[in-house]
């Protein structure tokens, strides 16, 4: 689209259209020439402001004096160009000779004779980022008003572009940043020869589209194994979207991971996107996939075959790419003898496996993940010389840790929290001996009372020994959850 400046045309428009432009540099360099060009004129300058040192300097420059020109700088309000930085406001000078504001040192140093100037700042908002000149026209007459108003044309389009790239270069840091920072958040740490040959398999894994199931027990980092796989494969640059299967009920998983339609159900005011669709083309993770009811379970393995799903109260497929990484705590082979986990679905997802090993098969690692997380807690707490004791390592070491690396984390994290600031002791760590034995047999009392003491006793060794963690100790001991958080409230048993 062309615009119109007092019966001139304004080029700046097709600028793109003119020719291949590669980067900034490339683009500020062809809008000069172009704007020489519209103009008739002999040269034309670019001049940026350095924030720094408050100089302008020559970031593009046209005619035989170019490479010149380019070795000078001008010092705010120092000059026409000092001047326009200065003020914000574009200057046209007819004859520089009679112009006090005209600075001539630049012009004779290189040997050229100047008569007459335009000159127009370039600004991102209200800041001014440098300034754009013209100068003599090829047949020696004056500039005119109207080739001012050009000229503040290109120098709003230069401007443009500029803040543009900053955007673009700020965007990238930040993405950058923050993908190092949650690389960091993210690592698997250890050194072991068990840690090492699952990050092997990893790598091998993350460069395929290949369904992977990850296996192991609570708090031995799957999650940080699936995030692995995403960052170092083929799909790095796209979404990794992660769901808790156990945290749902079936009726909100399936909203959770295909969306809905809007007035699908009561409260369905708009359109919900779905995990499914926010992860295509990259990687959707579904943690404690052995958590999803058989319903669940014939509805995702339609998807994972067909690439197919529809939004509930929709009937429109929506077509998706997504690679699955799945994994779970629960003995999935057994599940599936059991009738509680499909067979074909378990096929589907079980192209490859890998399965996180306990941290009591790995305790040479525990070193490493201690300083890892203390590290973390002295950035945190602003407490640098914070360090670990060596009777609280060789306690660490010595426990067989049941919450795996979850358990050590919160342990050393509450250890910081409650310690004195300066070293982390032995009795600062929650950890309980896990051979802790009932007291006995007791006489003189009813045998539902011995009863109840035994199962009271029985619960607190079983949670001690999974770290507090509930739905680990009711599938050690062989009950429902429900029955064991039941049988907490109680005994008015303490959380551990």
């Amino acid at each position: 689209m062309k615009k119109r400046l007092n019966g001139q045309t304004d080029y700046s428009d097709h600028l793109g259209e003119a020719s291949p432009i590669q980067n900034l540099d490339q683009f500020l360099e062809f809008t000069v020439e172009k704007a020489v060009r519209i103009m008739q004129s002999k040269a034309g300058s670019l001049l940026l402001l350095e924030q720094e040192t408050g100089d302008l300097y020559f970031k593009v420059a046209t005619g035989d004096k170019k490479e010149e020109l380019k070795r000078f700088k001008i010092k705010i309000g120092e000059g026409i160009a000092g001047k326009v930085a200065q003020t914000g406001e574009p200057l046209l000078i007819s004859d520089v000779r009679k112009d006090p504001r005209w600075n001539k040192d630049i012009s004779e140093s290189i040997g050229f004779q100047t008569h007459s100037i335009i000159c127009a700042p370039m600004k991102v908002g209200d800041e001014i980022i440098g300034v754009i000149e013209i100068i003599d026209k090829i047949n020696g007459t004056s500039f005119v008003d109207d080739d001012l108003k050009i000229l503040t044309e290109f120098g709003e389009l230069a401007a443009h572009a500029i803040g543009n790239a900053r955007k673009i270069v700020q965007v990238d840091r930040e993405n950058r940043d923050l993908k190092e920072e949650l690389a960091a958040k993210y690592q698997i740490v250890g050194n072991s020869s068990s840690i090492q040959k699952i990050i092997q398999e990893a790598t091998k894994v993350a460069n395929s589209t290949t369904s992977t199931i990850i296996l192991g027990e609570s708090g031995t980092g799957k999650e940080l194994l699936a995030r692995l796989i995403h960052r170092v494969g083929l799909r790095k640059d796209k979404p990794l979207v992660v769901l808790n299967c156990a945290a749902l009920p079936e009726s909100l998983l399936e909203d959770e991971l295909f969306g809905h339609e809007k007035g699908a159900f009561t409260g369905a005011i708009n359109k919900k996107i779905g995990k499914f669709e926010l992860a295509d083309q990259g990687t959707l993770f579904l943690d404690e996939i052995g958590e999803m009811s058989p319903g669940m379970q014939a509805k995702l393995l339609r998807v994972l075959q067909e690439g197919i799903f529809y939004r509930v109260g929709g009937n429109t497929p929506v077509h998706v790419n997504v690679r699955v990484i799945s994994a779970t705590n629960r003995e999935i082979l057994k599940e599936i003898e059991e009738g509680k986990f499909r067979e074909d679905l378990y096929y589907r997802l079980n192209v490859v496996t890998i399965e996180m090993p306990p941290l009591r098969e790995r305790k040479a690692d525990i070193p490493f993940l201690a300083e890892h997380f203390i590290e973390s807690f002295r950035l945190e707490r602003g407490t640098p010389g914070l360090i670990i004791s060596e009777e609280a390592m060789e306690k660490m070491i010595g426990y067989n840790w049941p919450g795996n690396v979850r358990e050590l984390r919160n342990a050393l994290e509450r250890a910081v929290v409650m310690g004195n600031g300066k070293k982390v002791l032995p009795e600062d760590l929650p950890i309980f001996d896990p051979k802790t034995k009932y007291p006995g047999m007791q006489v003189g009392i009813s045998l539902e009372d011995a009863l109840n003491e035994f199962k009271k006793e029985f619960v607190k060794l079983n949670l001690k020994n999974t770290g507090g963690n509930r739905s680990k100790a009711a599938q050690v001991m062989g009950i429902q959850r429900t029955y064991l958080s039941r049988l907490v409230t109680r005994f008015g048993i303490q959380d551990i």
